[in-house]
């Protein structure tokens, strides 16, 4: 086992086995503030600085706003585990959704990748900074969208043919050009939470109609 710390909040351990990643998780268990991912022997723990944190939140808002004034429905379940060992792939996203298939999985707390579909997006926040490419595993648990905000932009990829795809268009939300999202935060950040909250919303009754 090598262990490689590239910055402070970062941790890469090589050569760790199936049994050694659930160990880990049991060890770590669920009330921590550190993520991990698991690609195929090779597995990040990451502990996220409050710069992190802030956009996971104003984003992960931002998706349920829009969705609340579509009237979609929708399922947020945070950073859970998603694993398969038959795949060698483990990750904690930064936060994830159910939209398409929220039918499937509303009011459940059981859910498995064995038997149940993986989240319809999935939301990675400073994927630049991070020493493990997420995109290779999040592509083996099969999840159809990812949306990576990194260095003030907002870019969303779609899962074609086993690899991610970058795309101007929202599967989630096609009628609507979600990368102007990070402008639109950053418009209203120094007037607090609630006005972005409010500005999102108003964005979206005022784009809705023009496509």
């Amino acid at each position: 086992m090598i262990v490689v710390a590239n910055r402070a909040n970062r941790v890469m351990l090589y050569n760790i086995s199936w049994q050694q990643f659930e160990n880990l998780l049991q060890d770590l268990g669920e009330s921590r503030a550190a993520r991990v991912a698991y690609d195929d022997g090779t597995l990040e723990i990451m502990t996220p600085l409050p710069e992190h944190e802030n956009y996971k939140e104003v984003i992960s808002d931002a998706v349920k706003d829009i969705a609340e004034e579509l009237d979609l429905d929708y399922e947020s379940l945070g950073s859970t585990t998603w694993k398969r060992e038959r795949k060698m792939a483990g990750v904690e996203p930064d936060n994830c959704f159910y939209f398409q298939n929220e039918a499937l999985v509303r009011g459940r707390l059981d859910l498995d990748l064995l038997r149940d579909p993986p989240p319809d997006l999935a939301l990675e926040i400073d994927i630049t900074n991070k020493s493990l490419d997420r995109f290779p595993i999040y592509a083996r648990l099969g999840v159809p969208e990812i949306w990576c905000y990194d260095s003030g932009k907002l870019k969303i990829y779609l899962l074609q043919s086993g690899e991610y795809l970058e795309s101007e268009k929202s599967l989630v939300f096609p009628s609507l050009e979600i990368r102007e999202l990070p402008k639109l935060i950053e418009q209203n950040r120094a007037n607090g939470r609630r006005v972005i909250r409010k500005a999102v919303r108003e964005w979206v009754r005022g784009n809705i109609f023009k496509v």
